[in-house]
């Protein structure tokens, strides 16, 4: 990487301190300079490296990501920004956490059902217990425990399986046993209460029955048959729930048997009068539950770089990327050049024109943290980290800019490769939307795509890289993206397809856009 070019010989009084207050002359005098330096041989040098056969695919918690983690860490240091991550380093390490069933079975009576057909368990908020055989099942009405209204209440099931409804009693005009009025208690907003609930009261598990069952399952079918990533050690079943499983009134109903009857006079009773109803139901009950468990550490990789205002220096400007990708499979590798080495290294240049402008003494005048996240390939999680765990103060980020595959081209741009989707800029800041506009104007005159902005975008791109975890915080976000091409994912997104050409070009407009929002007067205004 080259740091240092040919500087123009301009006067010191534009160097110094008292002109920063000066945007324009401030500003536009060296924009274009420091633009040149983001070059597409930098560009290759980053990418060539983060996207080899060595780095094994960066994916998030493997050997390939943490080599790439230190080979931007080394970057970093050698730009001679300070460790403001953990434990005096670059980092900010991240837990995830993936569950996912090995085996899940149920029968009643010897007659086996199918799960995410009749019923659904989830890896989150179950322990992995083998199989269990029950003889039996208590009844017990909507498993509540309130000072108000209490199904537990005198009722041994240390041991036992209950099997509960879903919500809680409500009178013939709608109104709650419990509240008196027909305000709902979180008894009907939070099954995970009746899991907790269960296991206080000693329960070996808990049925619930789901009189919408199709739906709960169509709704989280694509969660369940995921590898489901999530940050941190999940929900830690084994310490707060009772095993649990949804089931169908079909289940339900074979598990009462010829107490079918009395199971249902006993719920109508509930609802008549307030008063809790138990019933032990025999039956022969055998619930299998094993969990594939595994955790693992990532990394988020933080380059500040200190802004010289000291009126504007809190603010901040982050520029983000994601570094991760899928791994290999087998001997196979999926490198990610595109996805998103391209994304990556660009914000390795953002970060390199920006220690420089500092070097040189003029700028940037609000700070801007350059930080390549990873997770993403997870589900945007290291970007959803950072939020919930900002380094600086969210009420202070005035924008996130972030780069997903800006190497390439899609099919609608194959003849003319110098165009960039635009996603997110006019979504929350009027501002950002137009600084986009004017810098490309002014720097670049690249094509700017607005397609995949459109609110009515089938592809929901605007929800699908790391800016959306800003913008949900109501952080203006811009989203920079090439489109999709036939190597997206595959083991063939490799570097040598990548057009470093291109990817200069949009590196300067998103250097511009950065250093005018680093170094503009007021910070760019909400909608």
């Amino acid at each position: 990487m080259r740091r240092i070019t040919t500087i123009l010989l301009i006067s010191f009084t534009l160097f110094a301190p008292q002109a920063l207050s000066a945007q324009g002359s401030f500003s536009q005098a060296h924009a274009e300079e420091l633009g040149a330096t983001i070059q597409a041989a930098d560009m290759k040098h980053h990418l060539d490296i983060l996207a080899s056969d060595a780095f094994e695919g960066r994916e998030t918690g493997e050997e390939g990501q943490r080599k790439a983690a230190a080979y931007i860490s080394s970057y970093f240091y050698s730009l001679g920004l300070p460790p403001i991550g953990d434990n005096n380093s670059y980092y900010q390490q991240i837990a995830y956490t993936a569950e996912n069933w090995n085996q899940v079975a149920l029968s009643v009576n010897k007659s086996e059902f199918r799960h995410l057909w009749d019923y659904v368990a989830f890896p989150a908020t179950n322990s992995d217990k083998g199989t269990q055989e029950f003889k039996e099942v208590v009844f017990l009405g909507y498993g509540i425990d309130d000072t108000r209204y209490s199904d537990y209440q005198g009722v041994d099931v240390k041991g036992k399986v209950v099997m509960v409804y879903l919500g809680e009693p409500l009178k013939a005009d709608s109104t709650s046993w419990i509240t008196g009025t027909r305000q709902l208690t979180e008894w009907s907003t939070n099954w995970r209460l009746k899991l907790k609930t269960a296991r206080k009261w000693g329960a070996a598990g808990i049925l619930l029955i789901d009189w919408q069952i199709q739906k709960t399952i169509a709704d989280q079918r694509r969660l369940l048959l995921s590898p489901g990533f999530r940050i941190g050690r999940g929900e830690e079943p084994e310490k707060n729930y009772a095993n649990n499983v949804f089931i169908s009134p079909a289940i339900a109903q074979e598990i009462m048997g010829k107490k079918y009857k009395k199971v249902i006079k006993a719920r109508d009773r509930i609802l008549e009068t307030g008063a809790s109803q138990s019933i032990v139901l025999k039956c022969d009950l055998v619930l299998t539950q094993e969990k594939r468990m595994r955790q693992i550490i990532g990394e988020n990789v933080l380059g500040y770089i200190e802004g010289t205002d000291p009126k504007l220096k809190d603010e901040l400007v982050v520029v983000t990327a994601h570094y991760d990708h899928l791994g290999k499979k087998k001997d196979i590798i999926y490198n990610g050049a595109d996805d998103n080495a391209s994304g990556t290294s660009t914000v390795l240049e953002i970060a390199q024109a920006l220690v420089k402008a500092k070097e040189e003494g003029y700028g940037p005048r609000r700070s801007v943290l350059c930080m390549l996240v990873s997770g993403e390939e997870k589900g945007l999680l290291g970007s959803k980290y950072y939020v919930e765990n900002p380094v600086f103060p969210l009420k202070n980020t005035i924008a996130d800019i972030n780069i997903d595959m800006v190497g390439r081209t899609d099919e609608k741009h194959a003849d003319n490769p110098n165009y960039i989707y635009v996603i997110g800029s006019d979504r929350l800041s009027d501002d950002l939307h137009a600084i986009n506009e004017e810098m490309n104007s002014r720097y670049t005159n690249l094509e700017l795509d607005y397609t995949y902005n459109a609110e009515d975008d089938p592809n929901r791109y605007y929800y699908r890289s790391d800016h959306y975890n800003f913008a949900e915080q109501g952080i203006p976000s811009i989203f920079y993206f090439s489109g999709i091409h036939e190597d997206y994912h595959q083991p063939t997104d490799d570097a040598d397809k990548i057009l470093f050409d291109k990817m200069e070009h949009i590196g300067k407009l998103i250097f511009q856009v950065t250093w005018e929002l680093a170094n503009r007067d007021e910070r760019i205004r909400l909608k």
